[in-house]
Formats: structure tokens, C-alpha cells, sequence
């Protein structure tokens, strides 16, 4: 007798071994229904696409791009695929409570009522810099109104507007960002007029215009640029990025849209990115008032009389013969 074609002789009294073991057949449908599901619930959560999650899935197992997934690999597929899921959620959750607070911290003194807050709670002094359960903390004792908001402080009378040259320079500079990108120059002032956290009919104070002149000069640069990342952000900067900076950006651009500095930015990135950095910088910044620009309480009135007392006091013999003068001519006005 001749054995199948195809198939190996086996020797007389051996049972016949299977084709495959269990382990290597294809997945079964319930089985990769299971993945397609775990793979659903993730692109809609990272806005990645379908085909991306499979070849990373594929990569993670460490399988080539095109190998058919099989039973055994199953268990670890949907291991891996739950851990991705779970970090996404909550990374989801962690944007939405940012995106709450964000909303929040426009109103009123919302913003200074938070920074005291975490400072004071936390130790810390960027929401950037707190955990997910943190901002969950921040974001409902904000909402419950459990955080004193301090009344807005009245600018010092030294806080003063910008000088029509410096307003001209700003001015210049918008109109040259308006035809780069397109947008309305109307609007371009009003984002500067927010940042700077005037009202309405207010005036930008002066303090704000270097700040402002490298968020515009930085705009300007990066509209010119077809795929810009973290790092060119820091290279259009006029004054680079700290390295305390540079990780609280990376870190917010990880929280907020889970890129790395090598990822490409949208527009609307880009310019998210330069308006945090114009608001930390502008918390930083020293008082505008310094102690050498301080005059005293007599002067301009009293002054003249300021030196000549100065010069008598250092020579007490002329001292003393001033005050003889002085008490002879009032006894005779006597």
C-alpha cells in the first residue's frame, strides 16, 4: 500500500498526529472579536487609526507587520490591548478635567485662587506638574467653591500702559503675522488683550511687551514652518526655554494631546503651547516697580534743601556757626 501523497509514512502501531496542535490554529472568531472590540475602544479614545493599532499590536508581540495572529498569541494580545486601553482613559479623563479647569480659570480670579491653592496644598506651582487624582482635587473644590478667591488687586500707578512707540512695534508686528497666517488682525489683538488679562477698553500694561513681542515674532516664525514640533517651538523663541520650562511644556503637550517633542503640531498646538509659555513667564516676572525708582516722600519740594544740610552736617564747625546766624536773625525779627 502506497501512503497519501503529501504525507509522511508512519510506522505500523502509531496513532496519527494531528495536523496542528490547538495553539497554532488562526484566531477564533469570538477571539478576534474580542480584539476588534479592545481596538475599537482605543482608536476612538486616541483618534489613531485601526491599521496603526494592529501593526503596533503585532510589533509589541514580536511578530513581522504581515504575520497572521494565531490562538497562543491571543492572551497576550488582549493583555496588551487592556493595558493601552486603561492608559488611555485615563488619559482621556485627565484631559477632560484640564480642559474644565481651563474653562474655570478664565473666570474672575479663578487663576490666582488655583495657584495659591496647589502651592500651598501641593508644593507645586504649574498644573502640569500635578497627578491626575490632584486635579480631580483641584477641579471640584474649585467648582464646590471650597478655594478663597482673592479679589483682584489694583495695578500700582508704576504699572504703566504702553508708549505709542511700543504699541507701534506691536502693531507692526501683527499686521506682518495677519498676512502670514491670514488671520484677522482684530483678532490677533484680541488673543494679546486675554493674555494679558485686560478687560474690554483696558490698556495693555508695559510690563507685557516683551512677552508679547516674542509670542508674535515666535507666531510669525513658526506660520513659515509646513511641520513644526516642541523643539522648533524653542528654537523660535527669543529667549529659549528654561529646562525647568522646557518640562513643564513637554510634560502639558504629553498630558494634553500625548505628544513627545518629535511629534508634529497642529496650528492650534503650536499656538496653545506659546500662550502657556507667555502666561508662566508673565507670573514670573519680577515686580515692575524696583526699590532704586522709588523717590522719597519730600521731594521735588524739599529737595534743594537736601545737600547744603548734607555738606554742614559733615563739617560741624560751619554747623554751628549757621545756627548762631540762624538764632541772631530770628531774635531780631523778634
Amino acid at each position: 500500500m502506497q501512503p497519501i501523497q503529501g504525507a509522511q509514512a508512519r510506522p505500523p502501531g502509531e496513532p496519527p498526529s494531528p495536523q496542528t496542535t490547538a495553539g497554532e490554529q488562526p484566531l477564533s472568531s469570538h477571539q478576534r472579536t474580542v480584539l476588534e472590540r479592545l481596538i475599537t475602544r482605543l482608536v476612538a479614545l486616541t483618534h489613531q487609526q485601526s491599521a496603526e493599532v494592529w501593526a503596533t499590536l503585532r510589533h509589541d508581540l514580536g511578530l513581522q507587520s504581515e504575520t497572521q495572529l494565531l490562538s497562543r498569541h491571543f492572551p497576550a494580545a488582549e493583555q496588551s490591548l487592556s493595558q493601552k486601553l486603561s492608559t488611555a482613559q485615563d488619559s482621556h479623563a485627565t484631559r477632560q478635567v484640564l480642559q474644565q479647569l481651563t474653562e474655570l480659570l478664565g473666570q474672575g480670579n479663578n487663576r490666582q485662587a488655583v495657584s495659591d491653592f496647589i502651592r500651598q496644598q501641593f508644593g507645586q506651582t504649574a498644573l502640569s506638574q500635578l497627578t491626575p487624582e490632584q486635579l480631580k482635587t483641584v477641579l471640584t473644590v474649585l467648582k464646590e467653591g471650597q478655594i478663597a478667591i482673592p479679589q483682584p488687586q489694583q495695578r500700582p500707578q508704576t504699572d504703566r500702559p504702553l508708549l505709542p512707540v511700543e504699541h507701534n512695534t506691536l502693531n507692526q508686528a501683527v499686521t506682518k503675522l495677519a498676512a502670514a497666517t491670514g488671520e484677522s488682525g482684530k483678532l490677533i489683538w484680541q488673543s494679546m488683550l486675554e493674555l494679558s488679562g485686560v478687560k474690554s477698553g483696558e490698556l495693555i500694561p508695559a510690563r507685557h511687551f516683551a512677552l508679547l513681542n516674542t509670542w508674535l515674532q515666535a507666531r510669525q516664525t513658526l506660520a513659515n514652518q509646513a511641520a513644526p514640533t516642541l523643539h522648533s517651538v524653542q528654537a523660535a523663541l527669543k529667549q529659549p526655554l528654561e529646562p525647568q520650562e522646557w518640562r513643564e511644556m513637554t510634560d502639558y503637550a504629553q498630558q494634553r494631546w500625548q505628544v513627545t517633542p518629535q511629534n508634529i503640531l497642529t496650528t492650534a498646538q503650536v499656538q496653545d503651547i506659546l500662550n502657556q509659555v507667555f502666561l508662566r513667564r508673565a507670573e514670573r516676572a519680577p515686580d515692575f516697580l524696583e526699590a532704586r525708582n522709588v523717590q522719597p516722600i519730600y521731594n521735588p519740594f524739599i529737595a534743594p534743601f537736601i545737600t547744603p544740610i548734607k555738606t554742614l552736617t559733615a563739617r560741624p564747625g560751619i554747623a554751628l556757626l549757621a545756627l548762631l546766624v540762624v538764632m541772631i536773625l530770628f531774635w531780631m525779627l523778634i
